[in-house]
């Protein structure tokens, strides 16, 4: 829904204030907490750079501070932060985590928990740095000479200990996102304030039951599959942005902060070039060095970080089950492990290569950079083996052959462009290569810069145009590659069911006023057999044990049902709850339309929201006679047809005569016309539906053979038997006598009551609920 802008009144100029006074008043703590880190931040001058040294010594937490007696840091650290980002980013974590908790949880036990969880996660950290310094732990010593400042452990020990207070779904999906992103700070990141925050989240995880008491609650479920796949998503997500996160960053030095030299590799220092190019015998290492030094282009850094942008996407297919995506970074975390065991075993040998592919990095450093190129890929690697069975959902075959279409049309175009731009080019670089030499170059233009350290470079460019074609190149393809990959992640495979079972379910059991719609062009259709398992598994093959079904259309990520189940009465709710795990095995979110009170209160028994989107007019027909003030326009539309000999008449629109389907197919393009808008389909029938046996068409014609208007009636069953109509398709001549729709109702009902019918449904009004008299 949208709005327009409505002019700023003083009612509106209070609004703001008005929601100011409500957080105030909710969330006091808070506010109070935020206020006060930004008042001390500006009354000592620290908002733009943090603390004075000398006063970032005395009230920040350090080893060597609590080891000389400075045991208040544990509390006075949390109330500066270290620069403007830090103060804006702490304010913002402060309003979103731990101002809806404490509405929650009350302003009392919020405070006791900031106090409480900045207290023992500072002091388990430090204490933890402590002995990993003892033990000779390198990353530990380089800790031990740190000071950190920061509320923050407090704020992520809070959202933690709070989220006891969470359901199992939302309190599970809280702390694995959390932890994920606390854990991935600290490998890559690895300062103290790092470490801190990780100390008071798993504070705030054990503190949370024993300060807030756990609520009595049905024992947890086990992990479903998408929220598997959400973790392993979450886990492939951090490896992706983890070594970018270390390479901005200009003092990483978490255990896998090493990562960087093969994201973002730095250019070899000019004074180890100078070093190098001094020794008569490092020609060739020298000239390397220098192309190495000029390779550090717009170009080269996009290229760097393409293969974690590409992790990303495929992150997100896992999140969505996709098998392509497991496959695929399966494939692209094999071959990092590979291409990273290759590239530790050459630069071990040759101390040139090492400075070309890690810079100045120190022999920790290189060390801890050969093992983690290796370990975290396989690790990863591991993780996918072991969750293989979670990602099955396949594209249509089609939608494959077309991403590989793309990939290969757009590998050959950038190749045959580099190729052949760089020949005819040659004299804008150094040296003018021949062609073996770009033949044997062009792959290294589709391969991040990272790992391309003991590959010897040839020749470069010299000018802006031979700039473009060296280093956008492979820059081009992978952001096509990208784009296709989301397409194609995105298409869904669906099994299309049995239309002929489903049909049989609605003659025979019978659904609900609208459940014909769900035989219409365009369902697909999901079997209930109150005998399977509960796994969820799709019934791709229909079979005839089926009690329910559900017709349902995917649009996105949302499985849309064309109306509630239909079926066997004592089968639908089953039905219900089985199409629900079978949409969380393909990362859909089921969402059922058009459903009755029934089927409503046993979705929301489950858990489920519900929106009214519209109100449907049942008529019951026993006893229905036109009689009354309310009826006046039906007897007045009764009796104008009569005067203009205008009759009501029953056709099988498939086999009408072409005078009269002509006439139909002209009215309803017409009203289509008149309307501005295509016919929407979906829930609404057009001229295709009519042509259904079962469909029953009443007409009304005067005796020049025209026709005014027309109606579609579909049936409803119940066990077996016919037991009502639902009115659908609605066309009148613009040009008709007015209130043909009244006379074309008022005929229908009459003729169905006389057949002995016992309902007539005029369908949903949209979003105008109809009162009932």
């Amino acid at each position: 829904m949208t709005a327009a802008p409505q002019p700023l009144t003083r009612a509106g100029a209070a609004a703001p204030l008005r929601q100011g006074a409500r957080l105030l008043r909710r969330a006091p703590v808070t506010i109070g907490v935020t206020v006060a880190v930004a008042l001390v931040g500006a009354g000592t001058d620290s908002l733009l750079t943090g603390p004075a040294p000398a006063l970032r010594e005395t009230i920040g937490i350090s080893l060597p501070g609590l080891a000389a007696g400075r045991w208040w840091s544990v509390l006075s650290s949390g109330l500066w932060c270290g620069g403007t980002v830090s103060y804006l980013m702490t304010s913002a974590l402060l309003l979103v985590l731990v101002a809806p908790f404490e509405n929650r949880i009350g302003s009392a036990r919020t405070a006791i928990l900031l106090l409480a969880t900045q207290m023992l996660g500072s002091s388990v950290g430090i204490a933890l740095v402590a002995l990993g310094a003892r033990a000779g732990e390198v990353w530990s010593q380089r800790l031990g000479s740190e000071i950190a400042v920061g509320p923050s452990t407090a704020v992520v020990g809070v959202a933690l200990a709070a989220s006891t207070r969470l359901g199992a779904l939302w309190r599970r999906r809280l702390r694995v996102m959390l932890l994920v992103g606390l854990v991935m700070l600290a490998l890559y990141s690895g300062s103290l304030q790092d470490v801190l925050r990780l100390a008071g989240g798993l504070a705030g995880l054990v503190i949370g039951p024993v300060a807030l008491g756990r609520r009595v609650r049905r024992p947890a479920l086990a992990v479903s599959a998408a929220e598997t796949r959400t973790l392993v998503a979450l886990v492939l997500a951090a490896s992706a942005v983890g070594p970018l996160l270390a390479a901005v960053s200009g003092t990483a030095i978490g255990p896998l902060s090493v990562l960087r030299f093969l994201v973002l590799a730095p250019p070899p220092e000019l004074a180890a070039v100078q070093a190098t190019c001094a020794d008569p015998a490092s020609v060739d290492d020298c000239l390397s060095l220098r192309f190495r030094l000029r390779l550090s282009g717009i170009g080269p850094a996009i290229m760097s970080i393409l293969p974690a942008l590409l992790l990303l996407v495929l992150a997100d297919g896992l999140r969505r089950g996709r098998r392509i995506a497991w496959w695929a970074a399966l494939a692209m975390n094999a071959l990092f492990a590979l291409a990273g065991g290759v590239l530790a075993v050459l630069t071990a040998t040759s101390p040139a290569e090492r400075l070309v592919a890690f810079g100045g990095a120190s022999d920790a450093q290189f060390h801890a950079a050969v093992v983690a190129s290796v370990g975290q890929p396989l690790a990863v690697v591991v993780l996918l083996l072991l969750t293989r069975s979670h990602y099955r959902i396949e594209a249509p075959r089609g939608a494959y052959r077309r991403w590989a279409a793309i990939l290969a049309a757009t590998f050959t175009t950038t190749s045959t462009v580099f190729l052949v731009g760089a020949h005819l080019g040659r004299t804008e670089f150094s040296p003018a290569p021949t062609w073996p030499a770009l033949l044997a170059d062009l792959p290294t233009r589709f391969l991040p810069p990272g790992y391309l350290g003991e590959l010897e470079i040839t020749f470069l460019p010299v000018t802006p145009m031979a700039t473009a074609l060296y280093e956008w190149t492979g820059v081009l393809f992978w952001a096509v590659a990208i784009g296709a990959s989301l397409w194609v992640l995105r298409r869904t495979q669906v099994a299309t069911g049995d239309a002929a079972l489903a049909r049989e379910l609605l003659t025979g059991p019978g659904g609900s006023t609208l459940s014909w719609l769900s035989t219409w062009a365009g369902n697909n259709y999901w079997f209930h057999d109150a005998t399977t398992d509960s796994t969820g598994t799709h019934n791709a093959h229909a079979h005839s044990s089926a009690r329910a079904g559900i017709a349902y259309r995917v649009i996105g990520r949302i499985a849309l049902t064309t109306g509630e189940p239909f079926g066997d009465v004592d089968a639908r709710a089953g039905a219900v709850e089985s199409f629900a795990r079978f949409c969380g095995e393909q990362a859909w979110t089921p969402c059922l339309y058009s459903v009755g009170e029934t089927t409503r209160a046993h979705t929301e028994s489950l858990g489920w929201h519900t929106v009214q989107v519209a109100e449907e007019t049942v008529v019951p027909l026993d006893g229905l006679a036109f009689t009354g003030k309310k009826w006046q326009d039906v007897r007045t539309a009764l009796n104008n047809a009569s005067k203009a000999r205008i009759t009501a008449e029953w056709i099988a629109y498939r086999h009408a005569p072409l005078a009269i389907s002509d006439q139909i197919r002209s009215i309803s393009e017409e009203w289509v016309a008149d309307k501005g808008l295509p016919e929407m389909g979906f829930t609404l029938g057009g001229l295709e539906e009519l042509a259904d046996e079962q469909v029953r068409c009443l007409i009304a014609i005067d005796t020049d053979r025209t026709v005014h208007g027309i109606t579609s009636w579909l049936p409803i069953y119940t066990d077996g038997k016919i037991t009502g109509w639902t009115l659908d398709f609605m066309r009148r001549r613009a040009s008709g006598f007015r209130g043909v729709m009244e006379f074309l109702i008022a005929s229908a009902a009459v003729r169905f009551q006389e057949e002995g019918a016992q309902l007539l449904s005029l369908s949903g009004a949209p979003l105008a609920p109809i009162p009932f008299s």
